[in-house]
């Protein structure tokens, strides 16, 4: 039984995913293709803030350049390069045991010097251009960085959007943890890149997935499964954007290629999504 119409799913990527998954969205909406209208918008990580510009109703073009610090609170992120390591370190070796891993990789994020929490929120209220949650779905991903467990973010949980789209993309060593009602979150990516089991009703699904090249991908499928959707679409980087994206997703210099990248991809991507997105039918 599926209980919504269409879902959209919005994977981590790091900065240079979040540009290019923004020009890509923008992409398909100068093509007809409007992923905003989705009942339910999945943000995991660098998805995140994405997904919450969208779901606001907010123009993804406004990401075609990257935030400067000096329209937020002129903090530049401040990244732990010995920690981000070691965090990579772990989940690299985290198959065997991946709930000891986040456990690990929490530990990891407390101790990194990060710089403030505030400056990372004020990050992130930028690039999203809005302080209120959706009356849309808007689910957000965090991880526990004590205990590790997956919580999930949306307008009912009482967290500023800000705050969530915060600590939703905290990844260990890049940004800091961030404090909500007492406890620290992190990064959302660190149980699934894509967590699209959280659209598990919706009749239409589409998934971009900006690191998609880079993992095995039957990751992707095991969470397709859960969401058993009727019609699913999964989008991710082709030939020119992988170039465009470059080794490094965290490599602020490949932002605005990456966006072009993204907003020249989209015209084949809509070619795909244009009849399921519009019917729910199946895009074949």
């Amino acid at each position: 039984m599926h209980s919504l119409g269409r879902a959209l799913v919005l994977g981590a990527g790091g900065p240079v995913g979040t540009a290019w998954t923004a020009g890509l969205v923008c992409g398909l909406r100068r093509a007809g293709v409007d992923l905003g209208g989705a009942d339910l918008i999945v943000g995991t990580s660098a998805g995140a803030i994405t997904a919450a510009l969208l779901a606001t109703g907010q123009d993804p073009e406004r990401l075609a350049a990257p935030v400067r610090p000096a329209d937020s609170d002129g903090t530049p992120p401040q990244v732990d390069g010995r920690r981000l390591r070691e965090a990579f370190a772990v989940l690299g070796d985290a198959a065997s045991d991946p709930a000891g891993a986040r456990r690990r990789v929490g530990r990891i994020a407390l101790a990194a010097e990060t710089g403030p929490e505030q400056a990372h929120v004020a990050r992130m209220r930028a690039m999203v251009g809005a302080a209120q949650w959706p009356d849309r779905q808007l689910l957000i991903p965090v991880t526990d960085a004590e205990t590790g467990e997956q919580e999930v973010f949306d307008r009912a949980s009482g967290v500023p959007l800000a705050s969530a789209v915060a600590a939703g993309t905290a990844f260990p060593g890049i940004y800091p943890p961030i404090t909500v009602n007492g406890r620290r979150y992190i990064d959302g990516s660190l149980r699934s890149a894509t967590n699209a089991g959280l659209a598990a009703g919706a009749r239409t699904l589409v998934v971009i997935d900006p690191q998609a090249h880079l993992f095995p991908r039957e990751l992707l499928h095991r969470e397709l499964a859960v969401a058993a959707a009727h019609t699913a679409v999964t989008v991710e980087p082709g030939p020119a954007s992988i170039r465009a994206l470059g080794s490094d997703l965290n490599d602020r210099t490949a932002w605005e290629p990456a966006y072009q990248a993204g907003l020249g991809q989209a015209v084949d991507a809509a070619e795909r999504l244009r009849l399921a997105w519009k019917t729910g039918s199946d895009a074949d």
